[in-house]
């Protein structure tokens, strides 16, 4: 996968598309193409941006919580990243983030939608990817203790927490093989844990178990290809998510950081291998 450089004339007219260093509509806009040279078009129709050697992550669910914090730790360690949500128009805080870090580059997707998974794949087809990290997840809300469930709520969770990432790392695994360090992160939780449960949320424990087992899978099937598939839980963290819990909570930076040593340090040998945001195993 070529990597591609920009002309002067080309970073003029990126320049001019840009405030405060934040991209204000895709390379390939019309209005980018317009000022472009015929060899500058038929470039920019390859790729959309040469990341200038930096490592490449791809970040789902990046624009409040831990998704969000994970986007700034990453562009904080001079990575280049793809953050990607569902409304890019209402992410406010992953937007001020974008327009301070020029590396940041925000990508419009909602990981239920497989042919929009697919589409940014193309997009990106010749773009390396060095970490894909499926952080988008949801809880399924307060319908899943015995005597209230609404079924309904349990397709949507799974489709998020367990279809979603695994979606995800079919339509990239070629971004992924094609980069230097070979990573596939999911954000799980050790709810997912079967030895450690102690009841409710059926179905987003549920969720949780039934990626691991996913996960797991996929990290057999991409060892021969030197791809290393990791579950990583981020601890309990301070967000929305958890809000009300009377327990110890860690800032969601705090836990972003920690996340990105333990990805960091992931080794083929531990592929596959279910792990706390402290790099330590978890019990299935």
């Amino acid at each position: 996968m070529a990597q591609l450089s920009f002309t002067q004339s080309s970073f003029q007219h990126i320049r001019r598309l840009t405030m405060g260093g934040m991209m204000l509509a895709a390379l390939t806009a019309p209005a980018f193409l317009a000022a472009c040279s015929p060899e500058e078009e038929a470039a920019q129709e390859q790729t959309l941006i040469a990341p200038e050697g930096r490592p490449v992550v791809l970040i789902t669910g990046s624009n409040r919580g831990i998704g969000l914090a994970l986007a700034q730790e990453y562009a904080s360690q001079g990575w280049h990243v793809i953050a990607t949500c569902r409304k890019p128009e209402a992410a406010d805080a992953l937007q001020a983030l974008a327009v301070q870090n020029p590396h940041i580059v925000i990508e419009k997707l909602d990981v239920t939608d497989r042919p929009a998974v697919d589409a940014l794949a193309e997009k990106y087809k010749d773009m390396a990817i060095d970490v894909l990290l499926s952080n988008a997840g949801i809880s399924g809300g307060d319908v899943q203790t015995l005597g209230s469930f609404q079924y309904d709520a349990i397709d949507k969770v799974m489709a998020v927490n367990v279809i979603g990432p695994l979606k995800l790392a079919e339509a990239f695994v070629e971004n992924v093989a094609a980069s230097d360090q070979k990573k596939m992160v999911t954000i799980t939780s050790t709810q997912g844990s079967i030895t450690k449960t102690f009841g409710i949320s059926y179905f987003y424990r549920s969720s949780k178990t039934a990626v691991n087992m996913v996960m797991h899978n996929l990290a057999i099937d991409l060892k021969d290809r030197d791809i290393i598939v990791s579950l990583v839980s981020p601890g309990m963290v301070d967000t929305d998510f958890m809000k009300g819990v009377p327990l110890p909570l860690i800032p969601a930076e705090q836990s972003a950081s920690m996340i990105y040593q333990v990805v960091d340090g992931l080794t083929l040998d531990k592929s596959g291998v279910f792990l706390n945001h402290r790099g330590d195993e978890e019990p299935w």
